[in-house]
């Protein structure tokens, strides 16, 4: 199932429906894992390694990840420090799941930057709400990361026309001074 995209059917633009990566080993809970995202109106992108899900990352757009902690040889905490490195993938939510008695792996993950470590078992309807909640926290962030450059660029913009019309102010200046002179100059 590495690289393996499912979509939800809810009527909603396929584009406007948030994609969840799902990294899981275990190829029956990662159909299950899927299924049930999809079912909470996401699309799915699937990967069984870490290695392929940053192959998915640089595939297709994801607005969350959703991984195993413990993963053979590269796990969750490694993909949350490789995200969080990325310049192009550092705000993407990272959602990690473990065994309810791995404390240490979930301290683990929170310090390498996941956003969230949830401990099995638990209901999908609240992964769900969580997942909801999350993307939509991201979205705002980056809305206003995107209204903050607007403005940003409108600030930049505004000062050049101030210094275009400080430059312009002071030479009328310096030309009203130039004429009083010359006028000064006729008079005497």
């Amino acid at each position: 199932m590495d690289g393996g995209i499912s979509e939800a059917g809810n009527g909603v633009s396929a584009q406007d429906v948030p994609r969840v990566l799902i990294v899981q080993p275990n190829r029956t809970y990662l159909g299950v894992i899927a299924r049930r995202i999809v079912e909470g109106g996401y699309k799915v992108a699937t990967a069984e390694t870490v290695q392929g899900a940053i192959a998915e990352l640089h595939r297709v757009s994801i607005q969350l990840v959703l991984s195993e902690l413990r993963i053979p040889q590269v796990g969750g905490v490694e993909l949350s420090r490789m995200l969080r490195d990325d310049p192009v993938h550092r705000e993407v939510p990272i959602f990690l799941i473990t065994g309810k008695s791995d404390a240490e792996g979930a301290i683990e993950g929170y310090k390498a930057g996941a956003d969230a470590v949830i401990a099995k078992p638990f209901h999908f309807e609240v992964l769900i709400a969580r997942i909801g909640r999350e993307i939509e926290r991201s979205q705002s962030l980056e809305k206003l990361r995107t209204d903050n450059a607007v403005l940003d660029a409108r600030v930049v913009g505004r000062a050049i026309e101030l210094g275009e019309m400080r430059e312009r102010w002071l030479a009328s200046e310096a030309e009203r001074r130039r004429l009083e002179q010359m006028v000064g100059s006729i008079a005497l």
